[in-house]
């Protein structure tokens, strides 16, 4: 009788199961699609786009840079010699301002943010220094050429910031192996 018993136990759990998926699936199958309930909003059309004001542009009047008088022998040793290192501080004597690290948004006496560049080379040889240029712009460089008393000067820049210029001397001197130094940078006298 346990036979009987467990046999009629499984058809009861199957036509439940059977009987479960037709209350289930059925309405899904005999419904149609036009009793599906559709959202309208009824939402205001959009606003015009405002008119826009003319504006009136005036042209910038930009002043000539003034010449700067410079004491020759001291422009002079300022783009030979390389700036001096300063000491580092100590308890004792806090470290001076140094000039050379001035801010970003100091101007000169023109007007004009301060800027620094990387001398690598003094030549005699103006194709020799153009040569070089040359190269260090295939290398992604900016690198420019400046005559002064005979000689053609090879550098890189103008950077703003002197931490700025400090990187790219040590870039040059590891990529390159140029040894530079760092001199403010003049523009270009017409």
């Amino acid at each position: 009788m346990a036979v009987l018993d467990k046999s009629l136990k499984q058809r009861i759990v199957g036509a439940l199961v059977l009987v479960a998926l037709a209350v289930i699936f059925l309405p899904m199958l005999f419904s149609r699609p036009d009793d599906l309930r559709q959202v309208v909003v009824d939402a205001p059309p959009m606003p015009p786009a405002p008119a826009m004001v003319p504006v009136t542009q005036e042209p910038v009047v930009v002043p000539e840079p003034e010449p700067l008088p410079e004491d020759p022998a001291a422009s002079a040793q300022a783009l030979v010699a390389p700036p001096p290192v300063a000491a580092p501080a100590t308890a004792a004597a806090p470290a001076q301002a140094d000039p050379g690290n001035a801010p970003a948004s100091h101007l000169d006496r023109n007007s004009l943010p301060v800027t620094w560049s990387v001398q690598l080379a003094s030549l005699a040889s103006l194709s020799s220094a153009q040569d070089l240029q040359q190269k260090l712009r295939s290398k992604g460089y900016n690198a420019y050429v400046r005559s002064f008393e005979g000689k053609n000067r090879v550098l890189v820049g103008p950077v703003v910031e002197r931490a700025e210029a400090d990187r790219l001397r040590d870039q040059l001197k590891r990529q390159q192996k140029l040894d530079g130094f760092i001199v403010r940078f003049e523009p270009e006298a017409q």
